[in-house]
């Protein structure tokens, strides 16, 4: 399920402060390279939690944590 649009909105990549961009089951940080994974509909915006956009990309935006 997307996340609200005015949810969007208003988060920033806690590294940069940029702008996050919703793809599949991430919140993707161009500037860094991450993507912060959604679980249960709730972002982890912990930048520890990140991953790499690469492999990211490489798994089709999916994954498989759970909270």
């Amino acid at each position: 399920m997307p996340l609200p649009k005015d949810l969007l909105d208003i988060l920033a990549c806690p590294k940069c402060k940029g702008d996050l961009n919703e793809i599949e089951m991430f919140l993707v940080c161009y500037n860094c390279k991450l993507a912060y994974p959604i679980l249960d509909d709730v972002p982890d915006l912990l930048i520890e939690d990140a991953i790499s956009l690469e492999e990211a990309e490489k798994n089709n935006f999916k994954h498989n944590m759970k909270l």
